[in-house]
């Protein structure tokens, strides 16, 4: 074998990724591990969940992104990648999994497994990966340890692990605490016990340093200095920057091309290196055209199998604002702009898919795995000075083998409490829904699992809030398409409709808030076709917000006196979108949502 000073052997080696439900403490244990494998000095300031680098992830409390990591543990390395929870972002998911042959499955202590936790954990077993569990939060006051023992071990048989998959080691966590040990009576010291296992259990990777280099591309980043980045798990012998590649793809002319720079992960930084052997985890720039599922060798050689991801059962129309408050705060406006944005997110989210939408060339049809998938998109788009509008989500449909018509079916899951049970179940029957399983758990709570088609559930999360009074928790993951399951009738209530462009009055507003709920307050402007409140029943209703009072030459003494005014309701993107009727658009620009009927704006009317 030939001497590789810098190079670790793959033997030394340990890739592990991080898999959980959304909120069961994945990023705050990873923050754990960085803050006591002495990648940080003992008095420097370090960043909680600093690896949700994305502002969308800090606000909403998710991953949505992977982020890889690596840590030196006595002679070892331990490249860690943080996984998404959600559903939604499980083309990211499955990407990651190819560069692991171990993952930490972290459950909650007292929720257990979600049905996330079932479809990541089915995926990373698919792949061959050696499962470490962790029950985290063991801190917790209502911690139900060893009946969440139980279920992990059924969760296992459900998903149907082999017999070596069952011989799992449990851990005992607090990410909070910093903590770590392998039975609930061991003193709670560090996370030492963690990585001691991982690097007992999880198997180095296969690999070869002596083969000729080969390296497969399973995610992209991208870089203003040096443009696309690609990372991705080396599969055999050295590279070194600068060298000489082959860029290759299956049904693809392979292509000649050199690696500018190679990548190193040192702790969270990227490091440039001057060679990485097999095994390690790697990011490579200066080939124009990477994409996910290259192989990447310094030889010709057949390419690597290219990742499957599951299919979109999601999509929207895209399309440029076309109202008449078009362009006052957007930077990018126009549908070719919008076009190219999406083009380029189609290079690293696999799970998306584009294309014109029907006859309309301004128009395109977005698919994605779910409303988060999409809504994360657009929340991002609209942060970066796009504007566009976007219809009301829609289910996939798809024929069978023998022409029969079928749905993307979702698994439900709701926490609720026991009292709630009655308006959830008569809620979700009209919307198709069927009861599979209830399980009673703590202080008067039940667990109440559906299968529901996607359909059903557009718009069912803020109604679901609001009925169990913001005490529900509900997740959902899709689960096969399966036959169509009937109509499903229209649930929202009617709407008012703006009549007339302008400013809207105190006077309008109070004599229109006994007919409903308001969207807008006085003073904002509002054009014709605008969607400005809600009404108790169905049936929209047009009406003039911006009269004025009339004006006379009699005062009364209480006229100078401020009429008190109810609150506008303002919605968030996610609302709008669940809110949001096929006959509509939802208008999203960087400093407001709005909702508006199509074909009933008439262009070239300004505001007064």
């Amino acid at each position: 074998m030939k001497a590789h000073r810098h190079i670790t052997p793959p033997e030394m080696i340990r890739n592990v990724a991080i898999i959980a439900h959304v909120d069961h403490g994945k990023t705050t244990l990873v923050d754990a591990l960085i803050k006591q494998s002495g990648l940080f000095r003992e008095n420097q300031r370090v960043e909680e969940c600093f690896m949700d680098s994305n502002a969308l992830e800090r606000e909403r409390g998710i991953t949505i992104l992977s982020k890889n990591l690596s840590l030196q543990f006595m002679d070892y390395r331990i490249n860690l990648v943080d996984t998404p929870g959600h559903v939604d972002f499980a083309g990211e998911v499955e990407r990651v999994l190819q560069m692991a042959n171990g993952c930490l499955l972290l459950v909650d202590s007292f929720e257990g497994p979600m049905p996330q936790t079932r479809f990541v954990l089915k995926k990373a077993l698919a792949a061959g990966l050696r499962p470490v569990v962790v029950i985290n939060k063991i801190d917790r006051p209502d911690a139900r340890v060893s009946e969440v023992e139980d279920e992990i071990l059924d969760l296992f048989i459900d998903v149907g692990a082999d017999e070596g998959s069952l011989d799992y080691p449990i851990l005992y966590a607090s990410g909070r605490g910093g903590y770590a040990v392998r039975s609930m009576e061991d003193e709670r010291v560090d996370i030492r016990p963690l990585l001691e296992e991982i690097v007992k259990q999880v198997p180095p990777p296969p690999g070869d340093l002596d083969k000729p280099a080969k390296l497969l591309i399973t995610s992209l980043d991208y870089n203003d200095y040096v443009g696309r980045i690609g990372v991705g798990r080396i599969l055999d012998g050295v590279f070194t920057g600068r060298s000489d590649v082959f860029r290759i793809h299956p049904d693809e002319v392979p292509e000649k091309n050199k690696i500018l720079r190679l990548y190193s992960f040192r702790g969270i930084q990227r490091v440039e290196v001057e060679e990485a052997g097999a095994g390690d985890v790697v990011a490579i720039c200066g080939i124009e055209n990477i994409s996910i599922g290259d192989t990447i060798s310094v030889e010709l050689c057949d390419p690597e199998p290219v990742i499957a991801v599951d299919q979109p059962v999601i999509s929207m129309t895209f399309a440029a604002n076309t109202s008449p408050f078009s362009g006052r705060s957007g930077k990018f406006l126009t549908s070719r702009q919008i076009r190219t944005r999406l083009d380029r997110e189609l290079e690293t989210n696999v799970a998306m898919r584009v294309e014109t939408a029907g006859d309309e060339r301004d128009a395109f049809l977005v698919s994605g795995r779910g409303e988060l998938h999409l809504g994360i998109l657009i929340e991002t788009m609209r942060r970066e000075g796009y504007e566009l509008q976007v219809s009301k989500p829609v289910a996939i449909f798809k024929r069978g083998e023998n022409g029969e018509l079928l749905e993307p079916v979702e698994e439900l899951a709701v926490d609720i409490p026991d009292s709630y049970m009655g308006i959830v179940m008569e809620v979700l029957g009209p919307r198709r829904a069927l009861l599979e399983s209830s399980k009673r758990l703590l202080d008067n709570y039940l667990r109440l699992i559906f299968s529901v088609p996607a359909r059903g559930l557009l718009g069912f999360r803020s109604m679901f809030l609001n009925m169990t009074n913001g005490t529900g928790i509900m997740n959902q993951c899709f689960r096969a398409y399966e036959p169509y399951r009937g109509d499903i009738p229209e649930s929202r209530n009617g709407v008012m409709v703006a009549t007339d462009p302008g400013v809207a009055t105190g006077y309008a507003i109070k004599n229109l808030s006994e007919r409903g709920t308001l969207f807008y307050g006085p003073g904002e402007e509002i054009y014709e076709g605008l969607v400005v409140g809600e009404r108790p029943l169905s049936g929209d209703l047009k009406v003039n917000i911006v009269k004025k009072r009339h004006v006379t030459n009699h005062r009364s003494a209480t006229s100078e006196e401020l009429e008190k005014l109810q609150a506008p309701r303002r919605m968030t993107l996610d609302q709008a979108l669940e809110y949001v009727a096929e006959d509509e658009w939802v208008e999203v620009t960087p400093d407001a949502i709005r909702l508006r009927k199509k074909g009933e704006v008439k262009l070239g009317r300004k505001s007064v």
